[in-house]
């Protein structure tokens, strides 16, 4: 069995997270060949990108819960999962492409349909890196087991970015 891996870094908060250089380089000493997806790329590229946002350079532009759904049981090897952190942040970013907001975008189930796709959808022995205010990632009752965290302090009175990588078992 091994160990959980943790690691802290700074690093000014950007909302183009991927870019942030500790992450950067977290994701990049943890990539794996094969399918990976990126259901909330915003301008990042790695793998296949989605964003909701008509406006990045993405290879789709849908919701993330629709993106997930698209593909087979089982078929991914990778996934970069950097949703918005909070309520607040999924109903800013709805309102702004002047989408409806209600309880199903606001509430907790808005995260949990997209953890069950990735779920579905994630190799057994495959990767998952969740980005958030905490470490919970898709989940033990999910069949993941953390392998590595990086914390990436902000400074002041800026939330940390807790990065979570996980193995499905």
């Amino acid at each position: 069995m091994k160990d959980i891996q943790f690691k802290r870094a700074w690093a000014m908060p950007s909302k183009h997270t991927f870019e942030i250089k500790p992450i950067k380089e977290f994701i990049e000493s943890n990539l794996t060949p094969g399918v990976i997806l990126n259901p909330f790329a915003n301008r990042s590229k790695y793998g296949i990108t989605n964003d909701l946002d008509p406006g990045q350079e993405t290879d789709y532009c849908m919701d993330a819960t629709d993106f997930l759904k698209k593909y087979d049981n089982e078929s991914v090897d990778f996934i970069l999962y950097d949703p918005p952190f909070s309520p607040r942040q999924v109903s800013e970013c709805y309102k702004s492409f002047d989408m409806t907001v209600n309880m199903q975008t606001t509430q907790s189930s808005y995260w949990s349909k997209q953890k069950i796709e990735i779920a579905r959808i994630l190799k057994p022995g495959g990767k998952v890196i969740t980005f958030g205010w905490n470490t919970g990632g898709i989940g033990k009752t999910k069949g993941f087991k953390i392998e590595k965290i990086l914390m990436v302090a902000h400074g002041g009175w800026h939330n940390d970015t807790m990065c979570t990588m996980e193995i499905k078992v």
